[in-house]
């Protein structure tokens, strides 16, 4: 069983009497996020350690346990003995501690009594030094035995410090923080502005985890101007959903009317407007939603060939576009069920619709289907030798 520990005891810069942790962050708190990346590495219990409860952190707990969790608040170390479970492993964010889903990962399937920790004594990954040659980078991995070890100690003992330190003293490993999250900024922050531009490279570096190339050469650097103005607009993920489906009407419209080249266009950037709304959703905590996006850009491809196909064959007077659309769509269909991990140059849904729709625009939208097709049995083709290759 996996849990969280969240410590969320620090007052914000300039905010007078606000927690850190109740700072806008990427359109929610900072501890909501904190707590959407322990859910997404499997988390079904999270403690948050406070010294006082604030209205913005009980609304903060409150929409948290909306998604599933189990939430308790504790005030000391004994209190979150009493309240995990005794099996659980525990992973420890730190006060006010920024970072992304690799680390979160990564400490979560480490062995507990293990730190996370950084070499660099000036990084703001630096939390606080555990030896002569490493830093605290805020993420641990525990048992709740630690926390009982904690429980024993005076109350008077900062908990969080208390922690690492029994932990060092206990002979805790050591996992590198990962190279990735130190690029996105990884590291403690409580000055509100700050706090917002951390929140950018945040969103910046989940609009780069995508891996195949139409998300990273078309819609990542699109997601990645629109995301921040979005987020700090407040932009319901719902409004983006509702334009996407309006341009892909049209798309969809243009196309039953043979004009093809528009329609596809319409297609691309209603894809485009689903891929954003689905980094949107997922930084938001609302992975269902999120997922929903993703299946709908296959959707709109799959959509696009098949008319595509039909508004040709009507032009031509033949059968062939039509059946060059079906059999991509069945191949595609066939890639996105391979149990192996896509290379970023392997076909993908949004790949069909991006490459097809420059050949529409020229009028060889049959000569486009037939690319595709190859490119799909090419990379039907790579897929079965992996899974062939797997022992």
């Amino acid at each position: 069983m996996l849990a969280g520990l969240i410590f969320a005891t620090e007052a914000a810069e300039e905010r007078g009497e606000t927690l850190a942790a109740t700072l806008p962050f990427g359109g929610m708190t900072l501890i909501e996020y904190q707590a959407r990346l322990l859910i997404a590495a499997g988390a079904s219990h999270i403690l948050v350690a406070v010294a006082r409860v604030t209205p913005a952190l009980l609304g903060a707990v409150n929409r948290i346990t909306r998604r599933g969790v189990a939430v308790d608040i504790v005030r000391s170390a004994e209190e979150a003995a009493a309240r995990a479970h005794p099996l659980a492993s525990i992973v420890v964010i730190a006060d006010s501690l920024v970072t992304i889903d690799p680390a979160i990962r990564a400490i979560a399937a480490a062995q507990p009594d293990t730190l996370m920790v950084t070499p660099e004594a000036e990084s703001p990954a630096a939390v606080e030094r555990v030896d002569a040659g490493h830093n605290w980078a805020g993420l641990a991995s525990l048992n709740v035995a630690r926390l009982k070890e904690i429980a024993a100690m005076p109350r008077e003992y900062d908990f969080q410090s208390a922690l690492l330190r029994a932990t060092v003293q206990g002979g805790a490993a050591q996992l590198l923080l990962p190279a990735s999250a130190k690029r996105a900024g990884h590291g403690v922050e409580r000055h509100p502005s700050v706090l917002a531009s951390r929140s950018n490279a945040v969103l910046a570096a989940l609009a780069v985890s995508r891996t195949d190339w139409p998300d990273r050469f078309v819609f990542t650097p699109i997601s990645r101007v629109a995301l921040p103005a979005m987020v700090a607009r407040g932009v319901p993920g719902v409004a983006v959903v509702a334009l996407a489906l309006a341009v892909a009407a049209g798309g969809l419209v243009a196309l039953a009317a043979s004009w093809v080249a528009s329609g596809l266009i319409a297609l691309v950037v209603a894809a485009a407007l689903l891929s954003t709304g689905s980094l949107l959703s997922w930084l938001r905590g609302d992975d269902r939603h999120a997922r929903a996006q993703e299946h709908g850009v296959a959707a709109l491809a799959g959509l696009g060939v098949v008319m595509t196909g039909i508004a040709e064959s009507r032009a031509a007077g033949t059968l062939t576009a039509l059946t060059l659309a079906l059999a991509l769509l069945s191949a595609a269909a066939l890639c996105e069920r391979m149990p192996v991990r896509a290379q970023w140059w392997w076909a993908s849904p949004s790949a069909h619709l991006l490459l097809l729709a420059p050949f529409a625009i020229i009028g060889h939208g049959a000569i486009g289907l037939a690319l595709c097709l190859a490119y799909a049995f090419a990379t039907l083709a790579l897929a079965v030798e992996a899974v062939r290759a797997k022992p």
